[in-house]
């Protein structure tokens, strides 16, 4: 699907799309810049980053924007030599194609959807502050590695996280997780969707390197936009670490949530990519799920990485979790405001609202380690009751509402 320029009405639709779409995202993003100027969060973000620009200065050859992309998380943050001895079949081809099935819709969708879309990622990119630019190249030049994650841990098991992490005691749920991430370069080429930074009226304007590279060079990609790779990456990577601690699940669904905001922050995607990658991340993981081999080592890597965080933390891992204190902005109620904000990003919908969502079955797998108390019919139902996203005409008919599945809306209220 090629890009019509619609320069006209993105000029009358930016305006008021600012002023309403801004409100929801808001107090999340200032309680975040504000736990990031001192104190025991700040503190633990500074470390991720130092950990971070450390190991990319000793993997990227040269260590530069292109060195960095071809970085890949190797031993000892990550067992590779148990997971091939697994001899698992990932077979991510044929999920590859069916990503682009479920994602159909997305060449049917109106010139006014995609309008709005362009007007809501120009937004969130001129409003971003300082840090919040320098969180998404992070994120970006991080997307190797899982020290993202440890942010939506709290900061005593986020340090806890960190401290194994580097031990090489998560090795096997490192391993795991990242190789669950499908590449969606098939999706791209396929829906061959221009990058908003590469459209003639410049929505957006590309952010400084400050933190990474610390070069003032702008960050930028390569490839088309839709679905967006990284937010994939995010959302698999957050939804696996939520099932093997859930714990933190609540946490970790909001941080897959501003992993893909920081995509739209870096002026590189629009929200309807962003969501994209959610979709697909849900329904990858949702089958590997089911999986009773994969189940086999998700288990042994799950129990890995549970008895290490208590063994970092000194004591209960449950306690280690809710032990946050004051500073823990991903496991907030404006945390939850805003990840349910990004399941539509205040775009249109394709039909009107206030119906149940049709819950794909196999969602299902997802909920069941979030919800473990609940059977399977149950945690269908509870999901179905969640209506809090517009219906943006994304899902490939029959195959369920993957963009309106709100898992963080289906757990407990603290």
């Amino acid at each position: 699907m090629r890009l019509a320029t619609h320069t006209f009405v993105f000029g009358l639709l930016l305006a008021p799309l600012a002023q309403a779409a801004a409100v929801p995202s808001q107090a999340f993003l200032t309680e975040l810049d504000h736990a990031g100027q001192s104190g025991p969060f700040a503190q633990l973000h500074g470390r991720q980053r130092q950990l971070l620009v450390q190991r990319l200065r000793q993997a990227a050859q040269p260590f530069d924007q292109a060195g960095i992309a071809h970085v890949r998380q190797r031993a000892p943050l990550a067992d590779e030599a148990w997971l091939s001895a697994q001899g698992y079949d990932f077979a991510k081809t044929p999920l590859q194609q069916a990503d682009i099935q479920l994602l159909e819709g997305f060449n049917h969708l109106p010139a006014s959807l995609l309008t709005a879309s362009t007007a809501t990622v120009a937004r969130i990119n001129h409003d971003a502050s300082p840090a919040l630019q320098d969180r998404a190249v992070l994120d970006a030049d991080g997307i190797a590695y899982l020290y993202y994650l440890a942010d939506a841990l709290g900061p005593r098991l986020g340090n806890a996280f960190l401290d194994a992490y580097e031990g090489g005691k998560l090795g096997k749920a490192a391993a795991l997780i990242k190789a669950s991430e499908v590449s969606t370069a098939p999706a791209k080429q396929h829906f061959d969707y221009p990058r908003p930074f590469l459209r003639l009226e410049k929505p957006v304007t590309l952010v400084a390197d400050r933190v990474v590279l610390a070069n003032g060079a702008p960050y930028t990609a390569s490839a088309g936009a839709f679905p967006s790779g990284h937010s994939t990456v995010g959302y698999t990577d957050s939804l696996l670490l939520a099932a093997m601690l859930p714990e933190r699940a609540a946490a970790l669904l909001a941080r897959g949530a501003g992993y893909g905001y920081s995509r739209q922050v870096l002026g590189v995607h629009y929200p309807l990519d962003v969501i994209g990658g959610r979709m697909i991340a849900q329904y990858n993981v949702a089958h590997y799920l089911a999986d009773s081999r994969y189940r086999q080592l998700f288990d042994e890597a799950r129990d890995q990485l549970r008895t290490a965080l208590t063994q970092a933390c000194g004591m209960a891992l449950a306690k280690c979790a809710a032990d946050a204190g004051a500073q823990d902005p991903w496991d907030g109620s404006n945390a939850r405001t805003f990840a349910r904000y990004t399941l539509d990003y205040g775009l249109p919908a394709a039909h009107a609202g206030g119906y149940p969502v049709a819950v794909p079955k196999r969602a299902a797998m997802l909920a069941e380690p979030l919800l473990p108390q609940l059977s399977s019919a149950q945690r269908l139902e509870r999901l179905s009751k969640v209506d809090s996203a517009a219906e943006l005409g994304l899902d490939n008919a029959g195959q369920g509402q993957w963009q309106r599945l709100d898992l963080l809306g289906a757990l407990p209220r603290p």
